[in-house]
């Protein structure tokens, strides 16, 4: 169980890191939007392992295969069911480890739980999950295709370390000329000599996503225990290795005063309403604005570190630990495409609970 998230648009993800495959079911999708393996290979291709020297070397091809839910290239309506094979898989990398906890991970956790734990690679909590969850990204993209084709949803790496990019210089085009998903040529050049120099004394750090959602409908969410933001923090505090999440302004909120925080609103030239500002993150009281949703979150440094670390083994030894294997200096930098997928997923997922719910039965303004 809890292994499954969403509303209408549910979606449970299976399997493990070292295990011969992973992959999720969606169900809900509505029948009849085309899909092929095609149209969610790309998004899987920008989460894959060992692109640069930034990242895990691990090898994986990440090719989906479609199991159920399609026929002649539409989907039926019934659940779709995507594989995703492991391929390069280095169990004796974690040999060393069976008993012994790594510090910053959820080893010991998973033993108090459970009783066992999968060493290899952390199992279930390994971020090799995440391909799933992209994979159900790439189907959620599909469906808003077709159902809202004005939806952009659109990731970049805001900070990595105490580095932040210069928001002057955000350039989207930029994200896919570097390595780091950075909208920040300046900053890119930052982080290589920085990360260059973590990865070769065995360290790791943290870094910031930001999620951006363009020409999202208004209307989408409902309050209290529905809200489109909550539901849109909790997919991403899902994301492995995620400590905070924050919309719109977020925690910057808290240094504003009234007239800085409250976005005013303006009637604009196409008879809709337009806002003077964004700090609220394109949703108000749980509900979109129709302005761009806007989202952060944290992700914590890679905790499998060649520095060592003092631990204990499960017969309780105090010990010390190097987490020897095929890491990612900055973990950060694979989970821009996962933001993108989680985002993708939450608000197809709202924007089919607000056709059942609402229709067109939307208020109007002069």
């Amino acid at each position: 169980m809890f292994n499954s998230f969403g509303h209408l648009y549910r979606v449970t993800t299976w399997g493990e890191s070292h295990g011969p495959a992973l992959g999720c079911v969606v169900d809900g999708c509505p029948p009849g939007i085309p899909l092929t393996e095609a149209d969610i290979q790309p998004w899987l291709d920008a989460r894959r392992p060992g692109q640069s020297r930034f990242t895990t070397q691990r090898q994986e091809p990440d090719a989906v295969e479609i199991l159920s839910g399609t026929f002649e290239g539409r989907t039926t309506g019934a659940p779709i069911s995507l594989l995703i094979r492991n391929t390069d898989q280095r169990s004796k990398d974690y040999s060393e480890i069976a008993q012994k906890f790594r510090p910053g991970h959820a080893d010991i956790t998973y033993h108090l739980k459970y009783g066992l734990r999968d060493y290899r690679g952390g199992g279930r909590s390994s971020a090799r999950e995440t391909a799933a969850r992209v994979a159900a990204g790439g189907v959620a993209r599909a469906v808003l295709g077709r159902l809202a084709p004005a939806v952009r949803i659109r990731g970049a790496l805001v900070r990595i370390g105490a580095y932040p990019i210069d928001r002057a210089a955000w350039d989207w085009d930029e994200v896919p000329r570097n390595p780091f998903w950075s909208p920040d040529a300046g900053a890119a050049e930052t982080w290589t000599g920085y990360l260059d120099g973590l990865r070769k004394s065995g360290n790791s750090v943290g870094a910031v996503v930001e999620l951006v959602a363009e020409c999202v409908p208004s209307g989408l969410g409902a309050p209290i225990y529905a809200k489109l933001d909550s539901d849109l923090a909790m997919a991403l505090m899902t994301i492995n290795a995620v400590k905070g999440v924050e919309i719109g302004a977020g925690m910057a909120a808290a240094e504003l005063t009234g007239t800085e925080n409250a976005d005013e609103i303006l009637m604009g030239n196409d008879g809709r309403p337009r806002f003077s500002s964004n700090h609220a993150g394109g949703i108000l009281g749980g509900i979109s604005t129709g302005q761009d949703v806007v989202a952060r979150f944290a992700v914590k440094p890679t905790s499998s570190i060649l520095t060592p670390r003092r631990t204990i083994t499960v017969t309780g030894e105090e010990i010390e630990i190097v987490t020897k294997g095929r890491h990612d200096p900055c973990v950060g930098i694979r989970a821009v495409p996962v933001g993108e997928a989680m985002m993708a997923c939450v608000i197809l997922d709202h924007l089919l609970l607000h056709r059942g719910q609402v229709g067109d039965a939307g208020g109007r303004i002069g």
